[in-house]
């Protein structure tokens, strides 16, 4: 790598920052590029030492500085260009953004699937809910002994589990589970009374009338 920041004419910066690349650039890495080098960096404000680069642009060794990062002082500084951080707010990123939430919110309430929550644990089944069957969608508390109980009360429902995921996320879990067979609403009542459990929303198959939704 210092070779190439030695033969480079631009150096673009494209790392996350983490505690091994934070100020990455530095004094010490300025020294081996080559005079009049220019330097972008739009990938965090974090992995450039801002002094170093100043200093580094005043006295000619950076040609030019471009970032999205700026402070006070690169504001200042002459050849040091600042632009706003906006590469997010473009046009095209909001119909995307847009999109993405429609999409996510249709998969949650088609199929159960949380991705992107703020509060919830990412769960997914990527297959379709059994034509034939149900897909319950279970939120409760973390802690022990939840799983057992509620694939107890399936049991004893003589339901059998196609397939099942669980995810957690600090206090709260949440189970997407697969059935061969339609639930009958006793079934839901018996989930909604296990202590702990939150929330019960059964998502039937194609082929079956949904037997229950969520209560307001």
């Amino acid at each position: 790598l210092d070779i190439l920041l030695g033969k480079a004419d631009y150096i673009t910066i494209h790392v996350p920052q983490t505690n091994e690349t934070k100020g990455f650039i530095n004094a010490e890495k300025l020294k081996i590029m080559k005079n009049g080098v220019r330097i972008l960096n739009f990938a965090r404000g974090g992995l450039v030492n801002n002094a170093d680069m100043i200093k580094a642009v005043a006295d000619g060794k950076v040609a030019c500085y471009v970032s999205d990062f700026a402070d006070e002082e690169m504001l200042k500084t002459e050849n040091v260009i600042c632009l706003p951080h906006l590469g997010a707010s473009t046009p095209e990123a909001e119909d995307n953004c847009a999109t993405m939430a429609v999409n996510q919110l249709i998969d949650f309430l088609d199929n159960g699937n949380i991705v992107n929550s703020v509060n919830f644990p990412k769960c997914r089944i990527d297959g379709p809910i059994p034509k034939d069957g149900v897909r319950l969608c279970i939120a409760n508390k973390n802690v022990p002994n939840m799983i057992g109980q509620i694939t107890g009360v399936l049991a004893g429902a003589s339901l059998n589990i196609e397939s099942m995921t669980n995810q957690n996320r600090a206090d709260v879990a949440y189970n997407l589970i697969d059935v061969n067979s339609a639930v009958d609403e006793s079934v839901v009542s018996k989930l909604k009374a296990i202590d702990g459990v939150i929330t019960v929303r059964a998502i039937a198959g194609r082929e079956h009338p949904v037997v229950h939704t969520e209560e307001e």
